[in-house]
């Protein structure tokens, strides 16, 4: 519980790193790499779906909310980032700031939050890769019909793409980055085509005022495991009215989540005090601006009644009489989801690296191949995806990734408050302003966050923590480079490390 990585050796942990990892990020690609991993099919979809069966058009007040709660987490982010800019991301920062369980535990979460969710997201790509097949009238031979396009069981999509995006990041940040330029271009123009053809049909009408009332209590025989927290103690549905535009939040939260993940490029940036702070701000603020636009565009071309929950947007856009903008969205969802899932990929292998680097995991995992890259850990992660994918319904896990996801925030918080405290006079190239209340109020918006989940949710994370804590001592707790007598880094990082 005491061992903490001390900050001197944190600065040499990521002076030594940028000698094994290349430098490959600037301040504009940090920018892409975010809107890269937020900004894939749900754009296309999220507000549709939420404003049909649970907020009505009051989910653009949904997106500024989760807009809002991502931002202060996100200045949180920044400045822990700016002062400890290593691969590890929210693990390095607790390893620091609150020791080795601790971020044993965020590292946990971190993997569930990004695994998880390359799955996820692999899956939904093999749906809409063949919708878009199937609306373009390309037809599937036959004996592959009930292999592309499947919720569950053996999906051949879905092998193809993770299979094809592994190996892309397997053999080095820079193919990745040049891949991940061309289609977040190409996907941005698909969005822009979006706005710009519906406001064309915008019709206030269909907006203005219209928040529906609550649906009311939940009848007898609800299923309370799939209700949220709140409205489990509160006794409501969580649909429509205010307590529907709460509970939209987090599933919009979902399609938010990814920022975070900009810092565990901070050991391939340039000058990474201060460009990943403006990164991960910078790619959040604009992908919370398209958004809303979309949002916006969506509720005011159709009453929230007539929305198809499934394809919303293209649905609205055939009810206005332009349907061949249907073909432009699922392209568009196509881009979207593969670079969202790149950037996973990307992610998840940076966090691995570094809890290997610390021997919390099998050393192995830190050694980088002769692409300078820590192919054998993306290796791992993407069979460890594909299995995941075509095994486990993880359609229905969606929100397990949130809630991962705003653990990690939580932490991340709670440091900042406890750090300047504690490390005063630390470098930070970027300070939370009104600290330490805008912490404290992240804190508050990402705990109101994970109470509008559903009970589930909680169940599967804490039974997913538990096995993760006793993985720790089992192994972490023996093979940590803090543990007495333990073996050095890997090779792969110069210098000389001590021990606590």
């Amino acid at each position: 519980m005491r061992r903490r990585l001390p900050m001197a050796e944190a600065a040499v942990l990521r002076t030594s790193a940028r000698h094994a990892l290349p430098q490959v990020y600037r301040s504009a690609d940090l920018i892409v790499l975010g809107l890269g991993v937020m900004i894939g099919a749900g754009i296309f979809r999220i507000a549709g779906e939420q404003a049909a069966g649970v907020a009505g058009p009051g989910v653009i007040l949904s997106f500024m909310i989760a807009g809002i709660a991502m931002l202060l987490a996100a200045m949180c982010y920044a400045e822990l980032a700016s002062t400890m800019p290593i691969s590890g991301s929210a693990y390095s920062f607790t390893y620091v700031i609150f020791g080795e369980v601790w971020a044993w535990i965020i590292g946990c979460a971190l993997i569930l939050e990004m695994q998880l969710a390359a799955a996820v997201v692999s899956r939904a790509w093999s749906l809409y890769a063949a919708r878009t097949l199937a609306d373009l009238g390309v037809r599937v031979p036959e004996p592959l019909d009930g292999m592309i396009g499947q919720d569950g069981g053996f999906d051949l999509f879905t092998l193809f793409i993770i299979v094809l995006l592994t190996l892309i990041v397997a053999v080095g940040a820079r193919v990745g980055l040049r891949a991940l330029w061309v289609i977040v271009a190409a996907k941005l123009l698909a969005i822009g085509a979006v706005i710009v053809v519906g406001v064309l049909y915008f019709d206030g009408a269909n907006i203005e005022g219209r928040i529906p009332a609550p649906a009311g209590p939940a009848p007898p025989g609800t299923d309370a495991l799939h209700t949220t927290v709140l409205g489990l103690a509160f006794g409501e549905t969580h649909t429509f009215g205010w307590f529907g535009i709460f509970a939209a939040t987090p599933a919009i939260a979902f399609a938010y989540i990814g920022w975070d993940i900009i810092a565990t490029a901070a050991e391939e940036t340039g000058d990474a005090p201060r460009t990943v702070p403006r990164g991960m701000i910078r790619s959040l603020m604009l992908a919370t601006v398209l958004y809303i636009a979309v949002a916006v565009v969506m509720v005011g071309m159709i009453p929230y009644t007539l929305m198809d929950p499934d394809t919303p947007l293209a649905s609205a856009f055939r009810q206005v009489g332009v349907g061949f903008m249907a073909h432009v969205i699922n392209v568009g969802a196509v881009l979207g989801l593969t670079t969202v899932v790149l950037v996973l990929l990307v992610g998840q292998t940076r966090v691995l690296f570094s809890m290997a680097r610390d021997g919390l995991l099998p050393r192995g995992l830190a050694t980088l191949s002769r692409f300078r890259s820590p192919s054998r850990a993306t290796l791992v992660i993407g069979l460890v995806a594909l299995v995941l994918a075509e095994t486990v319904p993880v359609l229905t896990l969606q929100q397990l990734v949130v809630m991962g996801t705003l653990f990690a925030f939580l932490f991340v918080a709670a440091g900042v408050i406890v750090m300047r405290q504690s490390m005063p006079d630390l470098s930070r190239g970027f300070r939370v302003p009104l600290s330490p209340v805008v912490p404290m109020l992240s804190l508050a918006a990402t705990l109101w966050l994970m109470l509008n989940l559903q009970v589930i949710t909680w169940i599967y994370f804490a039974v997913w923590m538990a096995a993760g804590f006793v993985a720790y001592l089992l192994y972490g707790r023996r093979f940590s480079v803090l543990a007495p007598g333990a073996p050095p880094r890997p090779s792969g990082e110069r210098g000389r490390h001590r021990r606590g």
